[in-house]
């Protein structure tokens, strides 16, 4: 029996079809889609979400001297005059930053292999460049999803039917999380 489901689609178009799922159910927390891919995508996700609950807690918080270029009240750099040539001048600040265990690092990476960049617009400036932000969907899945699921052991998506599709009577589903 094969291990995955291939959904009549080449290698490269499946991956990116259920790539594309994954993050926007984890994204939206619900999709609408057929049984199939359904299933499949709920692999994906769920094993994502393990890893995630998994790793949550797993990093340090390290405070880090760094260099910073000191501004003026324009936000440019200041520059002074040294040995005839200019020189933007620096100032040392404490900044307190979270370092990743190695397995988190690792969960990690394998989440940016799956995900997608999701670009969220906001409603007012729909259609513009501008306020436009990309969403850290790692970051999400640590700070959001996974707190969520923490006392969950598995079983963090579900399945609900709505029935047929009009055209081709592929059985339509909900894909949601719990």
């Amino acid at each position: 029996m094969a291990k995955y489901r291939k959904l009549g689609r080449t290698s490269d178009q499946r991956k990116a079809l259920l790539r594309n799922q994954v993050t926007m159910l984890l994204y939206r927390g619900r999709i609408v889609t057929t049984e199939t891919k359904a299933k499949e995508v709920r692999k994906i996700a769920e094993g994502l979400i393990a890893s995630a609950v998994r790793e949550k807690d797993n990093f340090e918080n390290v405070t880090v001297t760094a260099k910073v270029p000191r501004k003026d009240a324009d936000g440019k750099r200041v520059k002074e005059v040294v040995d005839g040539k200019k020189k933007t001048v620096y100032d040392e600040v404490q900044k307190q930053i979270k370092k990743d265990s190695p397995s988190r690092l690792h969960a990690r990476r394998q989440m940016l292999k799956v995900f997608y960049p999701v670009k969220e617009v906001p409603e007012k400036g729909a259609g513009r460049k501008k306020n436009t932000k990309y969403v850290d969907m790692v970051e999400k899945m640590f700070s959001e999803i996974a707190p969520k699921y923490v006392n969950r052991n598995g079983g963090y998506t579900r399945i609900v039917k709505i029935g047929p599709r009009r055209g081709d009577a592929a059985m339509m589903v909900v894909l949601e999380l719990v």
